[in-house]
């Protein structure tokens, strides 16, 4: 089913500049007040904060309107666990990217048990439809304990230097964590992600494709895709 159209009723800004500075701050490691300084640089007056509402009122829905990649039973997936600090306590980032380095989900938790490993899994498979060919995680014991609960038939390797993919994937999101300090709050974190890597998803090529020419082009339909989704194309 075709999504709503998203609407800008309300808004004195046109469309162009709200989906310009949504992107500018998700896609890059810039704080709020860079971006209002970028669209400043452009003779665009605009608060940090009403980019930030931009950001928490049309991500989501921007989100909910990219395309998505297709689950294959041959995807590998490789899950890792990352420290983030919210409000000065010790939360845990759980996430799966499959073998290109495609984000297929986190979650932020507060333990780092097999509980939490288990509810990874699980929402794995209730979003992807099917079970991957093999998992690869780090030496975390809970990883184990949760496959042969959640999907016992799936091969599962376990090494140290293995699963780098994953451990990789977290750097963007660190080179943010350390401008921004910190996180509020576990629900603002979970819906700051769900955007970031929406979009590193998209522009981002595939392990695959890292030719020079291969990332341009990639990057050319990509944002054209962007301008279709966000209604930023007149």
């Amino acid at each position: 089913m075709k999504s709503a159209a998203i609407s800008y009723k309300g808004h004195c800004f046109p469309q162009q500049i709200i989906a310009h500075a949504v992107w500018l701050y998700f896609r890059f490691p810039l704080m709020l007040r860079m971006v209002e300084e970028m669209l400043l640089e452009r003779g665009i007056v605009v608060s940090y904060e009403t980019i930030r509402r931009w950001g928490r009122k049309f991500g989501a829905a921007y989100v909910n309107r990219l395309r998505r990649k297709k689950p294959s039973r041959n995807d590998i997936w490789h899950l890792d666990e990352a420290v983030i600090s919210i409000g000065c306590r010790k939360h845990w980032l759980w996430r799966a990217v499959d073998q290109n380095g495609y984000v297929l989900d986190e979650i932020v938790q507060a333990r780092r048990d097999t509980n939490a490993a288990k509810r990874l899994l699980i929402r794995l498979l209730k979003e992807q439809g099917l079970a991957p060919r093999r998992i690869v995680t780090d030496k975390l014991h809970s990883y184990g304990a949760a496959r042969r609960d959640v999907m016992s038939t799936v091969e599962h390797r376990t090494h140290k230097g293995l699963n780098n993919r994953a451990e990789n994937s977290h750097g963007p999101l660190r080179k943010r964590e350390r401008m921004m300090q910190g996180f509020r709050s576990p629900g603002g974190l979970q819906r700051f992600i769900s955007v970031f890597s929406a979009l590193r998803n998209l522009f981002v090529p595939p392990h695959s494709k890292r030719s020079a020419l291969a990332t341009h082009i990639h990057r050319i339909r990509a944002m054209a895709h962007w301008k279709t989704v966000t209604g930023a194309t007149a």
